[in-house]
């Protein structure tokens, strides 16, 4: 992986999270209380800055043919926490598939077929791709309150604090399937480098690998991020081909009434595209 700027911006998750720098490079294991310091920064850095970003979904199954889907998400803040807001596009080519993710203590999900919880959290984001809604910023994991640090890694080349976070029971009961992840936090940087979702027989179930930074202006974009179903082996990588960062956030693009209802993407100078 390439080394960070000073100014820094990097992607969580899936899916996508654009984060602030961390405080300054952190040599030495932290204790508890510390470690606890820097998970709770984390979830303060996600979307610290509001974004509009289009990204090519590539589904890449062990055997088949590859398939791409488009799509656009916007990130922002909220009195609750962070909010994102996904759209995809469906088989006719229009963003017909709305996906809202509201972070924090309190997480809600809805979706342009209705309100979601349980099962839709965990359904592909488009037929066959291996991202969900629980893949993509802001996850809901990185808010359960059962977290334990477990040492340092190195990953990428980059070292990296591990937590490990159980589900509360609410969870628990709706996906029995999950029975943790494995969050890997940069050791200077507020970004998430790796996550596994470990399986109810103790097994990673899946992995989500953060695998390029793009300069794009002053700051470190994440261009591509890939996440594998470690049994089927298949595997979607989420690339972002374009972003705009700190523009105005527009309130009616995260209510869930008005999901339905296409928002306004980003255009003009403010909007940079990210070439190959």
């Amino acid at each position: 992986m390439r080394s960070l700027a000073r100014r820094a911006v990097a992607f969580a998750s899936l899916a996508a999270c654009v984060a602030v720098p961390g405080p300054c490079a952190r040599a030495e294991t932290p204790g508890k209380a510390a470690a606890a310091a820097l998970l709770e920064q984390f979830r303060r850095s996600v979307w610290a800055e509001t974004i509009y970003a289009e990204f090519d979904l590539r589904e890449m199954p062990r055997r088949g043919d590859e398939r791409i889907s488009h799509g656009r998400f916007w990130g922002a803040r909220n009195e609750r926490g962070p909010v994102t807001r996904f759209e995809v596009d469906g088989a006719g080519g229009a963003f017909s598939r709305h996906i809202l993710i509201q972070g924090g203590p309190d997480f809600g999900l809805w979706t342009s077929e209705g309100t979601a919880g349980g099962t839709p959290l965990l359904a592909p984001v488009v037929p066959g791709s291996v991202i969900t809604p629980f893949d993509l910023v802001p996850m809901p994991y990185l808010y359960w309150i059962d977290s334990v640090f477990t040492g340092v890694e190195r990953i990428r080349g980059r070292q990296a604090y591990i937590f490990m976070i159980s589900p509360p029971g609410d969870f628990a009961s709706r996906a029995p399937g999950i029975k943790a992840v494995r969050a890997y936090l940069d050791a200077q940087y507020d970004a998430l480098e790796q996550t596994e979702v470990i399986g109810a027989d103790g097994r990673v179930a899946k992995t989500l690998t953060l695998l390029e930074l793009r300069k794009v202006g002053s700051r470190w974009i994440p261009r591509d991020v890939d996440v594998r179903n470690e049994a089927t082996r298949d595997k979607t990588r989420l690339t972002l081909t374009g972003v705009a960062v700190g523009i105005p956030a527009d309130p009616a693009a995260f209510d869930p009434s008005r999901l339905g209802a296409p928002a306004a993407p980003a255009t003009g100078e403010a909007f940079i595209r990210i070439t190959q």
